[in-house]
């Protein structure tokens, strides 16, 4: 009953349905019912052009499918496929389609490992070297955009439906939706109130207490959250190009971070860092996204608070990681303009900044702060470290763009040069040498 009347702009609950029944119909073994409703939800898809979706969506279906030459049955055959066809030949020609679909969603390291599964086939199966041929064609392109295209980011959004009045598959629930290219959340905030008109806007980032999910209205919150990048042991200390690591920044994810500063204890006005805390709120998704959905519900939620010590670490260690990663990209690719790496440097070896940590000295690096916190001598040690190991890093980037610098930017560069000098000299005598 709950999926009672659908109109048009609730789309979303269309297919929220069309996946419970996906799931009812699989748990009790009803194929044919099951392969419909697979191609109702695609379709869904598709109208929004949603291509990842229908791209994962199509691939249900390949998976009732084997690798051999014996006839469908009627019930796994795709509905509106007159002829009979084998498991391979409906199984081929559904990668097809989904490679095409996942190409459209700018998927393309999807669409290469079933390239290199329909390759396998033809290569040690069928023994058909010409559609072997084309297939590797096919994945060189592939290759080629994820080094040459640009893909936008998606922003991931945590939504929460709170209240009585929602229907039971929304009510008190989080979840997690996946932004579409350049979308804002003002924008996919206003989408999904136009689907509750009478909902009401919450303004707070806080998990709302019992008054409100008892309430008998509809209260809606929608924040921005961060994706979290999964270890990718395949790419541990190697040089890996920014286009290839960002696309795993993103995608298949499924635990975000919402992190909020809150001030604890007296607040420094000289230092204010000394008293920044920050709540850290984790969410986890049933299942990675983007999937079958374009969100999926929330099934774990944690929270941890991080010490100003401890921020400052994490900040440090972005830093760090950021000018790596540049060294990298300009390292590998000679025709990256200099602005981004100017910038970068310069912001770090201004003396007005003093590579940022001018601030961890004055709040950390005191015989007081040692004194009353005595389990931080670890924590100490390692920001001092990371403070250390900036100066190579830096080193490093200073040589490349006195390299690239172009005449009208040598003066900046010198003066570039000359801070960096100085920053040196003060981070080796309190911190130690280090060397690449």
């Amino acid at each position: 009953g709950e999926c009672g009347d659908m109109t048009d702009e609730s789309k979303d609950n269309r297919m929220s349905c069309t996946v419970n029944l996906l799931n009812f119909y699989k748990d009790n073994n009803r194929e044919e019912m099951y392969i419909r409703y697979l191609y109702k939800l695609r379709d869904l898809h598709l109208d929004c052009d949603n291509y990842t979706e229908a791209a994962y969506t199509l691939l249900l279906h390949t998976w009732l499918l084997k690798w051999s030459d014996e006839q469908c049955a009627s019930q796994v055959m795709q509905t509106g496929q007159q002829h009979p066809q084998t498991h391979r030949q409906l199984k081929e020609t559904l990668y097809e389609t989904i490679i095409g679909y996942f190409d459209k969603g700018k998927m393309w390291e999807e669409a290469i490992s079933l390239c290199k599964e329909l390759a396998e086939q033809y290569e040690m199966e069928i023994f058909d070297y010409e559609l072997l041929s084309q297939n590797l064609i096919q994945q060189a392109k592939f290759y080629e955009s994820i080094m040459k295209i640009l893909r936008p980011k998606p922003d991931y959004f945590a939504v929460g439906y709170y209240g009585q009045g929602f229907p039971s598959f929304l009510r008190n629930k989080v979840f997690i939706y996946r932004g579409k290219e350049y979308e804002r959340r003002e924008d996919f905030q206003m989408q999904l109130m136009t689907q509750f008109p009478n909902a009401e806007k919450m303004n707070t980032t806080s998990a709302p207490g019992d008054d409100v999910k008892n309430a008998p209205g509809q209260y809606i919150q929608c924040f921005t959250v961060q994706p979290v990048l999964d270890e990718h042991p395949r790419f541990k200390n190697k040089p890996v190009p920014d286009q290839i690591i960002n696309f795993y920044k993103s995608n298949y994810v499924q635990r975000f971070h919402y992190s909020r500063p809150v001030r604890r204890g007296t607040v420094d006005p000289e230092n204010e860092f000394a008293s920044m805390w920050i709540e850290r709120t984790s969410f986890v998704t049933a299942y990675k996204l983007p999937g079958i959905l374009r969100w999926f519900e929330v099934v774990h939620m944690s929270q941890t608070t991080i010490s100003p010590l401890e921020n400052a670490i994490e900040t440090m260690s972005t830093a760090n990681e950021k000018i790596l990663m540049m060294i990298n990209q300009y390292q590998s690719d000679e025709t990256l303009p200099i602005n981004p790496l100017s910038m970068l440097l310069n912001g770090i070896v201004d003396p007005a900044v003093m590579g940022g940590f001018a601030k961890y000295e004055k709040a950390f690096f005191t015989e007081e702060y040692v004194r009353d916190h005595p389990e931080d001598q670890d924590k100490l040690t390692h920001l001092k470290d990371l403070i250390a190991w900036q100066i190579p890093f830096l080193g490093a980037g200073i040589k490349i763009h006195e390299k690239r610098v172009s005449d009208n930017l040598r003066p900046f560069h010198d003066r570039m040069e000359e801070c960096f000098k100085n920053l040196k000299m003060k981070v080796e005598k309190e911190y130690g040498v280090r060397e690449m």
